[in-house]
């Protein structure tokens, strides 16, 4: 496990050199392809790699998925409808300028939640609820959905896409669907200040490792009860 972070962090480290250099946009988008597969299923990807999503759900209850432990703030659950929002939101509506898969496929009603946002600005009480309520088998076929949907995204860009900037009226689109909350503005300032090649490196990448290994810290802990 550890040799496979560290090749993780050996990658992220080319494809950031590797995004800054038009020339080098399909090793680019390679090592992007390369790196995502590793933070969602095997499934999802098709990719014979190493898994860090499939490792934490496997022998994982339903009952641990939902738990949040002492000193934690979130649960596994959470994490994985936080890591999948943020990647649809900013793929889908701020990358590529399309819907995000929530909305147009409908998944929040079938996840049985009714928010639709990040979760960022949900407190503890809150947090314990939407983890009762939530779907699980659910939430991890919409997960699924939104990977593959940013695979397509990533390699239909463009050479000179990679270093525009986000657009204003895609910011504020998020903001009007509700997909960030109004007192989550700081999330919209952050990823307004960046190009398409740092929305890569953080929701979908580098964004995506922190949560996953906050899950697996979790499930650790829930481990030596």
């Amino acid at each position: 496990m550890k040799s496979n972070r560290k090749l993780w962090n050996e990658q992220q480290k080319a494809l950031r050199s590797s995004l800054t250099h038009q020339v080098e946009h399909d090793k680019a988008i390679g090592l992007f392809l390369t790196q995502h597969a590793m933070l969602h299923t095997s499934e999802m990807s098709g990719m014979r790699l190493w898994s860090l999503e499939d490792e934490i759900w496997q022998g994982l209850e339903d009952e641990s998925a939902r738990f949040i432990p002492q000193k934690f703030d979130h649960s596994i659950v959470w994490c994985f409808w936080h890591l999948s929002r943020c990647e649809d939101i900013t793929m889908n509506l701020l990358v590529a300028g399309t819907p995000q898969l929530l909305v147009r496929e409908g998944w929040f009603e079938r996840m049985r939640v009714k928010e639709r946002d990040t979760g960022n600005a949900m407190g503890a009480v809150e947090i314990v609820d939407f983890s009762t309520r939530i779907d699980i088998p659910t939430l991890r076929a919409y997960r699924m959905a939104v990977g593959r949907r940013t695979r397509q995204i990533v390699q239909a860009l463009q050479p000179g896409e990679i270093k525009s900037k986000t657009d204003p009226v895609r910011l504020q689109q998020v903001l009007k669907e509700g997909a960030v909350l109004s007192s989550d503005q700081w999330l919209i300032d952050y990823w307004g200040s960046l190009t398409v090649a740092g929305l890569l490196l953080m929701p979908p990448t580098r964004h995506n490792l922190v949560h996953l290994n906050e899950a697996m810290k979790i499930k650790q802990k829930i481990i030596r009860k």
